[in-house]
């Protein structure tokens, strides 16, 4: 190259500006997101996602569309889940704690491996809800009605694992008596069941049973102490019983998330949480909202099925 000729590049890279750097923006969906809930419209899990996704949307600048798959404990619609395009459009909610018994109890379609975890939003204590002009006045009656007639009084639950399911199975253990259970997709068929006869009591949650009492008496619940949604209503715990049973209910994706969806998710998932709009929406739905952020509810759930599994081990639950 000649002088001539170098000076020339030199002058012509000197008037070429530097191309200024990339900078990075979060990443937004760019069309509706799926929420999906493994059990059926209506009932506690479909309200509480119903309810969130108003509140995600405005931060997610997208529709947040609930849809329904309900069946086997939210097996099917946390399998779908887990395997769903891990581009952010698809998010699951679980309910505790059939998401970390029904891997524990069968060969499931899923594991916690499957899924990366957004964050709990809320908690609800589960109790026995009985017909107001039925014969069971308290818990106590229900219990004897069991140990006198063993297996002739049928209690309804939302699916074999959830909380409804495992709060019966210890009310057995603990106190002897024998019910019939039988399972449903969801509280509005358990309401059907109980009101039409085909059931003598439901096991739902107190956020199920709050919104619309009449012709319903909620008898006892397992929360650790009595609700401000439901102040009349004796704990198990206060009867003597070593019960305390919760339904929470949390985000998931799939585990194959991008690290940059997930944490943009989870910041959304965050904001809401935190906004006092939400808070009201959920109390007057008669749900305690309790935000748990991803990483440290991840930790709570592989504890908490390593209980259940080791319960599982001493003393299966059957139907």
């Amino acid at each position: 190259m000649t002088l001539l000729t170098r000076r020339a590049a030199l002058g012509a890279l000197a008037a070429t500006p530097f191309a200024a750097p990339a900078i990075a923006t979060p990443w937004r969906p760019d069309r509706p997101v799926e929420f999906v809930v493994g059990f059926a419209a209506g009932g506690g899990t479909d309200i509480v996602a119903r309810l969130f996704a108003r509140h995600l949307e405005p931060r997610l600048g997208q529709p947040v569309t609930v849809v329904n798959r309900p069946g086997a404990s939210s097996e099917i619609a946390l399998t779908y889940v887990s395997r769903a395009r891990p581009d952010g459009h698809v998010i699951g909610l679980t309910n505790m704690p059939s998401f970390v018994t029904v891997p524990v109890e069968r060969r499931a379609q899923y594991t916690l491996d499957s899924f990366a975890f957004v964050g709990n939003i809320m908690t609800d204590a589960t109790g026995l809800m009985v017909k107001a002009d039925g014969p069971f006045r308290s818990l106590e009656d229900l219990v004897r009605a069991g140990r006198e007639r063993p297996e002739q009084i049928v209690v309804s639950t939302s699916g074999i694992g959830t909380d409804d399911h495992l709060l019966m199975v210890m009310l057995e253990q603990q106190t002897g008596a024998r019910f019939t259970l039988v399972h449903f997709n969801g509280a509005p068929q358990q309401r059907t069941a109980l009101m039409g006869g085909q059931v003598q009591a439901n096991t739902v949650s107190i956020g199920e049973y709050a919104p619309a009492p009449d012709g319903m008496r909620f008898i006892a619940h397992g929360g650790a102490e009595r609700s401000r949604f439901a102040p009349e209503t004796p704990t198990m715990k206060s009867m003597g019983l070593e019960i305390e049973m919760y339904s929470e209910r949390g985000i998931v994706m799939p585990a194959s998330t991008p690290p940059a969806i997930l944490e943009r998710m989870r910041e959304a998932a965050r904001e809401a949480a935190a906004d006092p709009a939400t808070r009201a929406t959920f109390e007057a739905q008669f749900i305690e909202p309790n935000y748990e952020p991803g990483p440290v509810w991840e930790g709570r759930m592989r504890r908490v099925q390593g209980t259940y599994a080791d319960l599982w081990r001493r003393t299966p639950w059957r139907a």
